[in-house]
């Protein structure tokens, strides 16, 4: 069986995100027109990107769990410019990545440790890897010179 650091991550995420609209984790009112952070200077231009974003935490979640929101926050973060000086790191909303999280607390996917952050939960775990394991055999089919090593 593969895992998700098996396929390429823009696949697996895109994929994801397809299922992830089908599944009831309702996107908030607000995702029209809020900015992901403060160094974003407009709104996504994709109209499902909050679907694009669950999906992301949750693969950053199965790769680097256990891992708090603060964590999420740098990695979704970015570099605003200051004046004619280098940018300096600005972290992303925080709303936003709790918001994705409570949504795949609730389909069972992430679970919370005291004092640690969270992990993926087993449901997750199986969920990603079948995924990652139809992807990798849609890959093969396509590339057949493309090696795997069990």
């Amino acid at each position: 069986m593969a895992k998700v650091y098996d396929v390429p991550a823009d696949v697996l995420i895109n994929r994801l995100a397809d299922i992830l609209k089908n599944e009831d984790i309702p996107a908030p009112s607000w995702t029209s027109f809020v900015k992901t952070g403060a160094h974003a200077d407009k709104p996504p231009q994709n109209r499902e990107w909050w679907y694009t974003r669950c999906a992301s935490i949750l693969r950053k979640i199965y790769l680097n769990g256990p891992i708090g929101i603060n964590e999420l926050r740098n990695v979704y973060g970015g570099g605003r410019p200051s004046g004619y000086g280098a940018a300096h790191h600005k972290d992303a909303g925080g709303a936003i990545i709790r918001n994705a999280i409570q949504g795949l607390e609730k389909l069972g996917y992430v679970e919370k440790i005291e004092k640690k952050g969270r992990v993926i939960s087993k449901q997750g775990m199986q969920k990603l890897d079948k995924l990652a394991t139809e992807i990798l055999k849609e890959l093969v089919t396509e590339n057949p010179k493309l090696k795997i090593y069990s």
